[in-house]
């Protein structure tokens, strides 16, 4: 009886679980640990998202089960969205599903369109539930490389080559969580051409779609003429307006694979409570003034972050879009790895990472750093690491290696 069931043997032990158990140890013995490891926006639902949800929740008819795909307003929404933002026309009836966040949509997704033993091709770094999703529905992942550059289209070739069977589908996620890579109109349309070629179902992760920085806004892989053939793409309102715990997201595109993933939704969920749907409608339906905000304070964060972090002695490449940063471990701990890396930053420096390996065994050189702290805090993470970069060559001989000191 103690044995572990079917699906829950395949996943492996939750590597965030080991730096959130020091994390807690830390604070219960009243340590201040500040949090750039998970990636749980700190900012505020915006008011008028709210004084909707909150004008719409005293209306008791609200209160009964929802629709799971989503009320034909929401969904009348996200395709306006589209429209407004890339150019895509989407029928709201048959190309548009609402989700509980990107995450259950990805994680429904792999149950609708999974038989056992099907391959899919998925980024490594990347967000767990790409891959996870897939494995927990019987499916088997193939690895290839993240950057969305000129080298994409030979590992993909390769990938496929060599996969028996042929690779059901294929995940891309731009910008990227965790590398914050970000994709160009003309990369998408090299991938698009290449499944409908193949026969290749691509799912993209567009979650972070509305931050960016430098005034480059991320492409969407449905501006690709053709795409609609092959793709289906996820959005999430959680970061673009701060709406992480109200679980709202969507899955937009082929409308074969939108029917698959409504009738299996339609099993297990009636979909979020309908106050929450009409506030995203709303949302959904603004000018844009809330986006922007949301973007501007994560700018200043990132910018305070890599020039803080750069004068204490550890170099952040400055992402392009995201919540997060890729950052190379500091080159006297590479040896040890991601793991034990940030575990040594809560105890040394009172500062919360996420290990990289928790993303793909090609992510252990890199921690993602989430920009989930404010200005202040950001800059007292600063210092705390400058103090530990210093120190570390007299204290931890025990766990740097000594070639690393000359």
């Amino acid at each position: 009886m103690m044995e572990e069931f079917h699906k829950t043997r395949r996943l492996p032990p939750y590597v965030f679980e080991q730096v959130n158990r020091l994390k807690a140890t830390a604070r219960s013995q009243g340590a201040d640990i500040i949090d750039l490891g998970m990636g749980n926006p700190d900012l505020p639902t915006p008011k008028s998202i709210v004084d909707k949800l909150c004008d719409v929740v005293r209306d008791p008819r609200t209160h009964r089960y929802s629709s799971s795909r989503g009320i034909p307003g929401l969904r009348r929404a996200q395709a306006n969205y589209y429209a407004r933002r890339f150019g895509v026309k989407l029928d709201p009836e048959r190309q548009v599903v609402a989700t509980l966040g990107s995450k259950e949509g990805f994680a429904n997704m792999a149950q609708a369109i999974t038989a056992p033993g099907d391959v899919v091709l998925c980024p490594n770094p990347t967000y767990p539930i790409h891959a996870f999703g897939f494995i927990m529905s019987g499916g088997v992942i193939r690895s290839i490389q993240a950057q969305p550059d000129d080298s994409f289209i030979p590992a993909l070739e390769r990938a496929v080559k060599h996969s028996i069977p042929k690779p059901l589908a294929l995940i891309l996620n731009y910008p990227s969580n965790p590398t914050a890579h970000v994709a160009t109109l003309d990369f998408y349309k090299d991938v698009v051409a290449y499944a409908r070629r193949n026969d290749i179902i691509i799912l993209s992760d567009l979650a972070y779609a509305e931050i960016f920085f430098d005034g480059n806004p991320p492409p969407s892989v449905l501006q690709v003429p053709g795409a609609m053939d092959v793709a289906v793409e996820f959005t999430s309102m959680s970061k673009t307006f701060s709406m992480p715990g109200w679980r709202m997201g969507f899955a937009v595109g082929n409308e074969r694979l939108i029917s698959a993933l409504t009738r299996v939704k339609s099993y297990l969920d009636y979909g979020a409570f309908t106050p929450i749907q009409v506030a995203a409608t709303a949302a959904l339906n603004g000018d844009g003034t809330e986006i922007e905000d949301v973007r501007e304070v994560y700018r200043k964060r990132r910018d305070v972050m890599v020039d803080t972090f750069g004068r204490a002695g550890w170099e952040i490449p400055a992402p392009a879009a995201t919540m997060f940063a890729w950052a190379p471990i500091p080159h006297p701990f590479k040896s040890i790895g991601s793991l034990e890396f940030s575990k040594l930053l809560v105890e040394k420096a009172d500062v919360a990472v996420a290990p990289g390996i928790g993303f793909g065994e090609h992510g252990d050189d890199f921690v993602r750093l989430a920009l989930v702290e404010n200005e202040h805090r950001i800059r007292q993470a600063a210092r705390n690491i400058k103090r530990f970069l210093s120190t570390a060559s007299q204290t931890l001989d025990n766990v740097i290696p000594l070639s690393a000191h000359r």
